[in-house]
């Protein structure tokens, strides 16, 4: 069948048997997702059998909570960044710290702290490194943003993240910052680790059969937000991590991988109230002001919230 035939196929299927109102938006992506599908069928000569395997598949990585896995790992999620950072870009905002994905795993409402939190519950404090992370969040003049909203989630010590793992408390490792009077922020947590796809489920499945793994790197989540502003989501990398650039998400950027440094001088240890050494990571976020020529950077979606 020629493409052609297909779009007319299509457009009996789907615009000409319409009899009520109308969503143009809805019935123009509609259209032409399932004239690419349709034209991807005949160009690959897929059996009725392959396409409905495709179809199981995806009723199975919704099931299993993995379509927001499957989307890092596919290059979706970092593809729209490409398009954003695009769109800035024509709109001449520059100098902001870089974002990158955001990843299936937040979740909304976390305790509230101004200037500093402590993330973690103690319960990993011996087995993994204390971390102090601290910086400033800037303008992109460098003008310091007093009561800027700094939100923070990682993995623990074994990967896994609280909430969707459930022998955690709920917000585990997950905290808001309130930036101070100087737009400083601090934490104190563990280094986190990186972590792996399911072995077993849709996403790591399909993964196998592309000769590719699972895998991310070490790294922090934020959300960085101040009024007049526009919302950064971004995450660092732990540098040193095996798979610091080879990430099955595709969010390793320059500029997101700052210097790691492990305290052992025995004042430092002291003024942190500590008995060993420490890794200390520093790191400002600058944001772009609000700009009417570009989209909106709150990407709207269903959020997990405890």
């Amino acid at each position: 069948m020629k493409h052609s035939d297909i779009e007319s196929l299509v457009r009996g299927f789907l615009v000409d048997t319409g009899k009520g109102n109308v969503d143009a938006r809805t019935q123009q992506v509609v259209v032409r997702l399932t004239s690419d599908l349709f034209k991807a069928i005949e160009d690959l000569d897929l059996t009725a059998s392959e396409v409905w395997k495709g179809i199981e598949y995806f009723s199975e990585a919704g099931a299993t909570q993995e379509l927001g896995l499957l989307a890092a790992g596919l290059g979706l999620e970092r593809f729209l960044d490409i398009r954003m950072d695009e769109a800035d870009a024509e709109a001449g905002l520059t100098g902001a710290t870089p974002r990158t994905i955001e990843g299936p795993l937040y979740v909304a409402g976390a305790p509230e702290s101004e200037g500093f939190a402590r993330l973690d519950d103690a319960t990993e404090a011996a087995d993994g490194d204390v971390l102090f992370m601290q910086g400033t969040v800037y303008d992109i003049d460098g003008k310091p943003l007093p009561g800027a909203q700094v939100e923070v989630w990682h993995a623990n010590l074994k990967g896994n993240y609280s909430f969707f793992d459930k022998t955690q408390p709920d917000f585990n490792l997950r905290r808001t910052i309130i930036a101070d009077s100087n737009g400083r922020y601090c934490f104190r947590s563990i280094v986190p680790v990186g972590y792996g796809c399911p072995p077993d489920g849709t996403t790591q499945r399909l993964l196998d059969k592309l000769g590719r793994h699972g895998r991310r790197p070490a790294h922090i989540h934020f959300f960085v937000s101040a009024p007049g502003h526009r919302k950064l989501t971004t995450q660092i990398n732990i540098d040193g991590d095996e798979y610091l650039w080879d990430d099955f998400a595709f969010a390793s950027r320059e500029g997101l991988v700052p210097p790691v440094e492990r305290i052992t001088a025995a004042d430092r240890i002291a003024a942190h109230g500590l008995t060993q050494a420490f890794v200390s990571i520093d790191f400002d976020f600058r944001l772009n002001a609000e700009h009417a020529a570009t989209s909106a950077t709150e990407v709207e979606h269903i959020r997990a919230a405890a």
